[in-house]
């Protein structure tokens, strides 16, 4: 967009924020500042939340808090300062012992008492994301998505709310983008959604549970599946947008998204959310409930979630109902391949194009050469009957507990399940139909011998039919043990596995079509005799063709198994080593040993009369890891002075070896500094890797036929896909800088600006997939395309040696292909993303009367990409399929009483020009309305909202997709206006 707009957009991010300003506020101590998001609710359950957002040591007496309940705390705050607003009207009070621990004791408790009396619950401080030291702070940017602000989205799932970041990107790994064929990956047909941090592709996202690895899932097992997650057992979600494999290993290179489950909750809570899109379509259902339970040293919190949607069939949206597009502004993007279909002839450019229509409303009896329309198209609208979103019900469990089992010795585990069954249809299969004098419907417009029709199914067969499950499993048991000198150790076992099945019918068996057309003779291992059933006949229009002849050529599928699975043994001990005058510098040291395994099996019967089998796998790959990380406080409480209010350096390197891919060692390097207690700034430097997946290495090649775009034409090309096993890790150098601002004299403000820059070498992909849409337009894909040439024996001798290795002889002939298109797994050039991210929030009273304001945007400077090392890169940025230079969120809410209410703004900036279709900016608005009856009577605990998505229905900016849909699947989605209802009830 214009830079005058763009400032003025970013400009009212800022406004938004610091509107509030002059609104009245109480002074407090200048201390660090965390982010506090905690309910009201029983106090032993607050003060174990605010240990853990707080990142301090808290010690409390069980009985001190049974009984008592907290005041909601929510905003930015010193921990002193926060701890003071959550104790107010329990008559308890907090104080320091020693080393900074927490005491929380009656208000006319003895100063004197021990730092740790005998029957007190004492909660440690905590790991946060980006940090492997208990109480470390991240110098990375870290943005927390607290359960609040889960309910406060109005999405059902958490993966709705991950995907909304204006930091993630919504380019593949996504429903809508693989049933719109527009997802390049090529490997979602178990319709899972991936987290895409930075437009870096969800393979270099890491995705932790519980600081956990979940197993991948797709076709190749390199992505994790985060709609497997219930969104009743989340607490919250730390998304650190750094690379972080010096802490994590492989695949943190775009960054990490940490899940962390509920194991502090302590009652009963269900809940029940019922909702629909406009036109009554994907309606929805959520029921769940959670309880939680203490004892002394202990605690158990169980939860079940229910979830299922409505598929959205395309014709439920005007932008998807066709592919015709011309209504929109746009282009005819049906095909040629029809019912009835097209006479096919070769052009200049060796291509098939329809040459005589065959008329409709007849049944193929009786035609004459003049009965054909000589120049006259028939056209195939292929979004017809299909969905844009599937069908998915889900089924979750999930277990935490935690035993003091001595009073240094605790045990804890949590456990998860999650079954997944999805359904969608896809547009119907097409073919170049070869026939001659043996068919007995046979008729030439222009006398040749034989012709090559073009048709579709999907009339008589109906749209290609998918659906499966996907069962998603995570389990974790470990140690805690305190250590002299207050050392701990950590030790757990993790296992996470994903199993998945999809079926899909309703398809032609090539095979079977050329024995019922009469191009080869009855098979007699076939039930089929044209002699009894008769003859296809390919110039029909409506019932030309008898059940028992489609049942036979229908009668092709294909089955596909996934599982794969991450296992590990971790150790890790962390601890002070000695002090300095800035306070002590602390270590955290470990080891992990991993087994990664992935397997494939797909059977199909599309173009034999038996079943093809291809096993992927299974692939296995051992590593080990060891890790090391330092802080040292140069400068802090004890010793700062003007300009050092805080210094703080950091160090974490990390050594893994695999065993087939070798050994990667990865450093980082981290600084946090404050001038003065309001400011705090941050920097990082480190290197990432990603080793291939197992399915990278290993996938069986393979292959088939797909239309790519060529100056508004489609061509129908041979694209090729399968694993290298000569691939290398792929390696990643990022750098970010930033402030955060939290003024003391304005509690509740927070304020960060941050840069980043991560420059990929060695990137595994697909180069061709990942830019489908250009793959035969632009000259930077030349060496990935081979022209077919249909006058060449060679040439065609080869294509069909691909067609018959790839078992996909029959469907159309070798001289149909206009090219060879290599979209097979290599080593590329790189990839260059440079931008800046701002985020604020502002929470304030203004009588009784609560407001929050809240602020997040991403700015892309750079999205370049090198094809091959010695390629010039190219600019991907604000081209349609590809990240778009700003996304923002803005949120406003208000509370007083029992009443509430939230407006939030969504925006996507206009992108294109230079050649490239202009798309408009994108703005939409959701709005939430929730009432909490007072705490006392029968309403006690009711909690009731309404939530509008998409609140004025605004339809996708237009965009005139090849893939024949009118919106850039990448940059908006298809849902429209979506209004739930969700009544939630604490026990």
């Amino acid at each position: 967009m214009p830079s005058t707009l763009r400032r003025r957009s970013l400009g009212t991010c800022a406004a938004l924020v610091l509107l509030g300003a002059s609104a009245p506020v109480l002074a407090q101590a200048r201390a660090p500042v965390a982010a506090f998001d905690i309910p009201a609710q029983n106090l032993a359950a607050a003060l174990r939340t605010f240990a853990r957002q707080s990142g301090q040591q808290v010690i409390f007496q069980g009985a001190a808090a049974r009984g008592r309940t907290s005041v909601a705390l929510k905003g930015g705050y010193g921990a002193d300062a926060g701890l003071d607003i959550l104790l107010r009207g329990t008559g308890l009070t907090a104080r320091r012992g020693e080393r900074g621990v927490i005491i929380v004791e009656e208000a006319s408790s003895s100063p004197q008492l021990p730092a740790a009396p005998v029957a007190a619950e004492t909660v440690s401080e905590v790991l946060v994301t980006g940090s492997l030291i208990r109480g470390g702070e991240s110098p990375s940017p870290l943005h927390v998505v607290s359960r609040e602000d889960l309910e406060r989205s109005g999405r059902a799932t958490i993966a709705e709310v991950l995907t909304d970041l204006p930091q993630a990107f919504g380019g593949n790994a996504s429903a809508d983008t693989y049933l719109a064929n527009t997802d390049g990956s090529g490997n979602n047909a178990n319709v899972s959604t991936g987290i895409n941090l930075r437009g870096l592709g969800p393979s270099s996202t890491l995705v932790l549970v519980n600081g956990r690895r979940m197993a991948g899932t797709g076709f190749h097992g390199d992505f994790a599946d985060v709609s497997a997650i219930p969104s009743s057992a989340v607490a919250r979600v730390d998304v650190l947008l750094d690379g972080a494999s010096a802490l994590y290993g492989t695949d943190a290179v775009g960054g990490v998204v940490n899940i962390i489950l509920r194991d502090d909750f302590q009652g009963q809570e269900s809940r029940v959310r019922v909702g629909a899109a406009a036109g009554d379509k994907a309606r929805e259902l959520r029921v769940d409930h959670t309880g939680g339970w203490t004892w002394g040293g202990g605690h158990l919190v169980l939860s079940y979630e229910h979830y299922e949607r409505d598929a959205l069939p395309a014709e439920a949206r005007a932008y998807t109902a066709t592919a015709d597009l011309r209504a929109l502004g746009g282009t005819d993007h049906r095909l040629f391949y029809s019912h009835p279909g097209n006479i096919m002839l070769l052009d200049a450019t060796s291509s098939y194009i329809p040459a005589y229509a065959i008329p409709a409303g007849q049944n193929g009896l009786g035609l004459t050469p003049a009965s054909f329309r000589q120049g006259q198209v028939n056209l195939e609208n292929q979004r017809a009957r299909s969905d844009m979103l599937p069908r998915q019900e889900r089924d979750s469990l999930f277990a935490s507990f935690g035993q003091a089992v001595t009073p240094g010795i605790t045990v804890r585990g949590d456990a998860r399940f999650s079954r997944r069954d999805f359904a969608h249809n896809l547009p119907g299969t097409v073919a170049l139909i070869a026939v001659d004098r043996r068919n007995p419907f046979f008729v030439s417009p222009n006398g040749a011998t034989s012709s090559v029709v073009g048709y579709s199914f999907t009339d008589e067969l109906g749209p290609i039919h998918s659906d499966g499950r996907s069962d998603n499993f995570g389990a974790s048991l470990g140690v805690d043990i305190d250590l002299p000198r207050g050392w701990q150790a950590e030790t757990y076992l993790a296992y996470a596995s994903e199993a998945a099945h999809r079926d899909v019918d309703r398809r032609y068996n090539s095979r079977f079509l050329q024995e019922a057309i009469g191009m080869i003779p009855d098979d007699p291992t076939t039930s089929f005799s044209t002699a009894v059933s008769g003859f296809f006949n390919p110039y029909g229009d409506g019932a030309a063709n008898s059940e028992a002849i489609l049942d036979f050529v229908g009668s092709g599928w294909s089955k596909s198994k996934s599982r794969s699975r991450v296992e590990s043994v971790n150790v890790k001990v962390d601890g002070a080593l000695f002090d300095l005058p800035g306070g002590p510098v602390k270590i955290a040291v470990g080891g992990q040993l991993r087994r990664e395994r992935f397997q494939f099996l797909t059977v199909g019967m599309t173009s034999r009369t038996v079943p093809t089998v291809t096993l992927a796998g299974p692939y296995d790959s051992k590593i080990a890891a060891g890790f090391v990380e330092v802080r040292a406080p140069l400068f802090g409480p004890a010793n700062r002075r003007p300009g050092l209010e805080r210094l703080e350096l950091s160090l974490a390197a990390r050594i893994e070896h695999y065993d087939d891919v070798g050994s990667t060692r990865n450093p980082k390097v981290g600084v946090l500094w404050s001038p003065m207690s309001d400011i705090l700034v941050r920097g990082s430097y480190g290197t990432s890797f990603r080793a291939p997946s197992l399915a990278e290495r290993f996938e069986t090649e393979g292959g088939g036929g797909a239309y790519l775009n060529l100056g508004g034409v489609q061509k129908l090309v041979l694209l090729r896909y399968g694993g290298n096993v000569g691939l290398k890790p792929e390696h990643a150098r990022s750098w970010t800088a930033g402030v955060d601002y939290t003024p003391a004299a304005v509690p509740g403000l927070h304020m960060s600006a941050g840069w980043f820059n991560i420059r990929f070498r060695d990137r595994i992909g697909t180069p061709v997939y990942d830019d489908i849409t250009n793959a035969l337009g632009s000259p930077v894909y030349a060496t990935f395309v081979t022209r077919v040439d249909p006058t060449s024996t060679t040439n065609l001798a080869s294509v069909s040696a691909l067609l018959e290795k790839y078992g996909v002889t029959g469907q159309f002939p070798a001289n149909a292909y206009y090219a060879v298109v290599d979209g097979r797994y290599l080593n590329t050039g790189g990839l260059r993303v440079e931008g800046v991210d701002f985020s604020a929030n502002y929470g304030f009273d203004v009588g009784a009367d609560h407001f929050d304001v809240d602020a997040n945007a991403t700015y892309l400077t750079q999205y370049r990409r090198k094809v091959t090392p010695d390629a010039p890169a190219f600019q991907l940025l604000d081209r349609p399929g590809q990240p778009v230079d700003l996304r923002a969120q803005m949120r406003g809410s208000w509370r007083r009483g029992p009443y509430g209410a939230s407006v939030t703004l969504n925006y996507t900036d206009d992108y294109g020009g230079g050649g490239v279709p202009k798309i408009d900016s994108l703005t939409t608005v959701d709005l939430q309305l929730r009432w909490t009856p007072p705490s006392k009577g029968a309403l006690a605990g009711v909690d009731l909202s309404l939530s509008v998505q998409n609140l004025f229905n605004t339809a996708p900016p237009f965009y005139d997709s090849p893939a024949g849909v009118g919106y850039d699947t990448a940059n908006a989605e298809p849902l429209g206006r979506f209004v739930s209802v969700q009544l939630t009830k604490a026990w």
